[in-house]
């Protein structure tokens, strides 16, 4: 009887008989995001020595420094123009109203933002395995060494996007009056690669092969986002469902976003736009309810 009367459980005076305790909606699982987010702010100044940590570490002691974030887009522009626009004769369409027929400029709106979400889920993923000592001997708000990675890898990112909008203006493209649009576009990445960040980074510590799977699985998604291609390519080549979950990946329309605006140098499809403010957001908050439940156990687990 004490049992069930300290369990939340009432006994009826007149019968005798236990009454099962009144379910209680949990404030917690309700609001664990907001308090995630509490957590969060509280630690802002660990956050913002975490994230100059890794911009002054990066590139430390290398000759070229931050050259080398240039580096490798560029690298893979220079392969991807030569394999596909050289030998396969591929070519870019012709940006409206911008008029631009450049197959660099136009794999360079698509590469910059794929390779911005790649960094983002493979550091972020690692964040928690890679200090695993600060985790175990110190109580604080373990999202913090996720964001950092995701604010680090921003501004790498904004690096690269704002040499990219040099260029597309030299070359004619007018984007001016589209970069308001375009640096809440690249906000709206920016959360949704976190989510994934915090989501990959927990269920990485409780699933060691989620690295080397999770790498196939972005080259998987890679070729499947037309970025190397445009989607005209695939029009009628592909069952109804396999090509309505392609054209409805969020990374697909967040790149092809990038290349009507910058590329094309024309305005955004807001139909589209508000798509993918509510899945990244949908996205942000689901990862990090999953960091949230499964962060409680990693300690342990490290």
């Amino acid at each position: 009887m004490a049992d069930a009367l300290a369990s939340g459980a009432s006994v009826r005076k007149d019968v005798g008989v236990q009454v099962p305790p009144r379910p209680q909606l949990s404030i917690g699982k309700v609001f664990i995001v907001v308090q995630a987010f509490t957590e969060l702010l509280e630690s802002r100044s660990l956050l913002w020595n975490l994230t100059l940590r890794e911009l002054r570490s990066k590139y430390r002691r290398s000759f070229l420094g931050w050259a080398w974030s240039l580096l490798n887009p560029l690298s893979n522009m220079l392969i991807y123009t030569f394999v596909f626009g050289v030998v396969f004769g591929a070519t870019a369409p012709i940006g409206k109203p911008s008029g631009l027929n450049v197959y660099a400029l136009y794999l360079l709106c698509g590469i910059l933002p794929w390779g911005f979400f790649s960094q983002v889920t493979n550091l972020g993923m690692n964040a928690l395995l890679s200090n695993a000592s600060l985790v175990r001997k110190v109580a604080f708000a373990r999202e913090t060494l996720v964001i950092s990675q995701v604010i680090f890898c921003f501004v790498q990112w904004s690096i690269e996007m704002t040499l990219l909008a040099v260029a597309l203006i030299i070359a004619g493209s007018p984007i001016i009056p589209w970069l308001p649009v375009t640096i809440l576009l690249m906000v709206c990445l920016a959360v949704y690669a976190a989510g994934f960040a915090l989501a990959l980074s927990a269920a990485a510590v409780f699933f060691r092969d989620l690295r080397y799977l999770w790498s196939i699985l972005v080259q998987v998604m890679f070729f499947a986002t037309p970025i190397i291609y445009t989607p005209d390519r695939l029009e009628g080549k592909l069952p109804a469902a396999i090509d309505f979950i392609l054209t409805w990946n969020p990374m697909a329309v967040f790149i092809l976003t990038f290349r009507h605006m910058l590329y094309g140098g024309a305005a955004p499809n807001w139909g589209e736009m508000l798509y993918v403010v509510v899945v990244s957001v949908a996205v942000f908050i689901a990862g990090w309810a999953i960091f949230s439940r499964l962060s409680r156990r990693v300690a342990e687990e490290l």
